[in-house]
């Protein structure tokens, strides 16, 4: 089977339970599947003690959060239709889960991530940012390496007929579905295989090289922050990381081939102990 783009189409895990990897020297990271714009139920949510979170973002994540907190108490539904209205494969996604009866979808900002963010902050808990800042060399040329493949006319010229491939997309994961747990809305599997979808073609905007570079970045930098953790909590040190669902697969590869540890510290953002009062 082919995904969207040509590619070889990967059997990627939608199933619903969290992938947890054990460190070789110790300590665990949880790769907790998450939904875009989309409330997980009470079901769904880790029920797992953990020590801190990792964030697939760079540190600018917490303030814009704030910033779409804010703008939702003076505007609602500013977030979810300036989404549509920005067109893309975005839009694609959010129009499609806004259609979806049974489930919260389209809420800004990003509830599953960010509900485990405000736990960190009321539980004193570390917050580790994995996505690099550009003042480092490697990962500024890793995104710009990015934006050159992604701007190639090829590429825009796609973005053109995008309302075709994302129905050509959709169809394709729909045999991917797996079935929500016990009293958990079916709507999340649909909800599922928006997100494998939109994932498939947002990854395709990049070549296969280029994934597995930034995933093996992250990989390294996942190693260092539970390392931090290693430190306090011993073998038993918890990493829980909320991540795209059909993600995992790719993180969780680079994971297991134990990449040298990189060195990290935790951020939170100077607003977010003054949101949390």
């Amino acid at each position: 089977m082919k995904t969207s783009d040509g590619r070889d189409h990967l059997n990627v895990d939608l199933s619903w339970e969290d992938i947890v990897w054990s460190d070789p020297d110790g300590g665990r990271i949880v790769l907790h599947g998450v939904l875009p714009t989309t409330v997980h139920p009470q079901a769904l949510r880790p029920r797992l003690e953990w020590h801190a979170l990792a964030l697939l973002e760079g540190p600018e994540i917490e303030d814009v959060w704030q910033l779409e907190e804010e703008s939702e108490k003076e505007s609602p539904g500013i977030n979810l239709a300036s989404s549509i209205l920005g067109g893309g494969i975005d839009s694609a996604m959010i129009e499609d889960l806004t259609q979806l009866e049974e489930i919260q979808t389209g809420r800004f900002p990003d509830p599953e991530p960010r509900r485990l963010h405000r736990l960190a902050l009321r539980h004193n808990r570390p917050v580790y940012c994995i996505e690099p800042t550009l003042d480092d060399s490697d990962w500024e040329e890793q995104r710009t390496l990015e934006a050159k493949v992604s701007t190639h006319w090829r590429k825009l010229l796609g973005m053109v007929r995008i309302g075709k491939k994302w129905k050509k997309a959709v169809k394709v994961r729909i045999f991917d579905a797996v079935p929500p747990p016990k009293n958990v809305p079916r709507d999340m599997a649909t909800a599922s295989v928006l997100t494998a979808a939109w994932w498939d073609l947002t990854e395709s905007r990049i070549t296969p090289e280029l994934s597995k570079a930034r995933d093996l970045r992250f990989a390294k930098r996942l190693r260092g922050a539970l390392a931090v953790e290693r430190a306090q909590h011993g073998d038993d040190a918890t990493l829980i990381l909320p991540m795209v669902q059909t993600w995992r697969p790719s993180i969780l590869a680079m994971l297991e081939t134990n990449p040298e540890p990189e060195e990290i510290i935790s951020s939170t953002g100077p607003s977010d102990r003054q949101e949390e009062e």
